[in-house]
């Protein structure tokens, strides 16, 4: 008899607490899944199930060789599923979630081209600044800036971006332009709330040394576009990465504040849930993000 039926006869029985809703649950009939049973056992020599008139219960021997069975069925389930995965074409509702700023400027461009190639595929993007939890709240997938969090989450980089600090040509105009990491305590600083860090600059200085800069800052938003705003507006100094002030810098709006400071590179990455193959809907997206910001690099957006 074949091995792998028979384990998931013994495994069903177990599952089910008995033959006849282990029969039901495979579709066939009692006597059959109890045939499957006695040829495990005699295949194995020894007695897996504790048999009653009331109850059936894996032995000792059976309940260690369960657990054995019960993974090797899944690993049978999953690589049957990754066949049929990758034979079909990706379709169904497709639920993101990005930050808002990289959001707007950045995935609802593509979206369109994307939708056009795979017609059978509906996308619920979700714009919000917090890590959402992707199972318990629906989501296929996440768009994540910088560093990821210790996670289960399986991860693809995407591209990188550029972290700088920067203000307007009135700003420094009016306020002085900081020469050192120091000279920042003496300037207005603008802040993103949403930031694990709080209001905490982490910062590299010429020499190499990771400095941090705290303070309570003149203006604190959660959202990335309004920092860039506020700092076109001269409100202040912005923390922020290359693909919201790119298009600013080059236009003249904003220039950076501390040259000589090294940049922070920051990866872009497309998170999904763990597991041994992935949806057909979220490969097909993840390949087409990374050849759509295949030539952006952390200062080209």
């Amino acid at each position: 008899m074949d091995r792998l039926t028979e384990m998931e006869a013994f495994a069903t029985v177990v599952d089910q607490g008995g033959f006849t809703d282990a029969a039901k649950k495979m579709g066939i009939s009692k006597s059959a899944v109890s045939k499957h049973v006695s040829s495990l056992e005699a295949r194995l020599g020894a007695r897996l199930l504790n048999r009653t008139t009331r109850r059936v219960s894996p032995t000792e021997i059976g309940l260690a060789y369960y657990d054995r069975a019960r993974r090797v069925l899944n690993d049978a389930g999953e690589a049957d599923a990754l066949v049929t995965s990758m034979q079909s074409a990706p379709s169904g509702l497709l639920r993101i979630s990005v930050a808002t700023d990289f959001g707007v400027n950045h995935l609802s461009p593509v979206l369109g081209e994307f939708l056009q190639e795979f017609p059978d595929i509906t996308v619920n993007m979700v714009l919000n600044n917090r890590y959402v939890e992707l199972i318990s709240e629906g989501f296929d997938m996440a768009i994540r800036i910088g560093e990821l969090e210790d996670s289960t989450l399986r991860a693809r980089k995407l591209c990188e971006t550029t972290k700088r600090m920067i203000a307007s040509p009135a700003y420094y105009e009016k306020y002085g332009r900081p020469a050192k990491i120091d000279d920042l305590n003496e300037h207005k600083l603008l802040h993103y709330s949403n930031q694990s860090s709080g209001n905490v600059w982490k910062i590299t200085a010429p020499s190499g040394e990771k400095r941090q800069v705290r303070t309570a800052g003149w203006l604190t938003v959660n959202d990335g576009q309004s920092l860039l705003n506020a700092a076109i507006a001269g409100l202040g100094i912005a923390y922020l990465p290359s693909f919201l002030y790119g298009d600013a810098m080059e236009r003249g709006l904003v220039q950076e504040a501390i040259p000589e400071l090294p940049s922070e590179t920051q990866g872009i990455y497309a998170v999904y849930p763990p597991g041994r193959f992935t949806q057909p809907k979220v490969r097909a997206f993840i390949d087409f993000l990374v050849h759509s910001f295949a030539d952006k690099g952390p200062d080209n957006w």
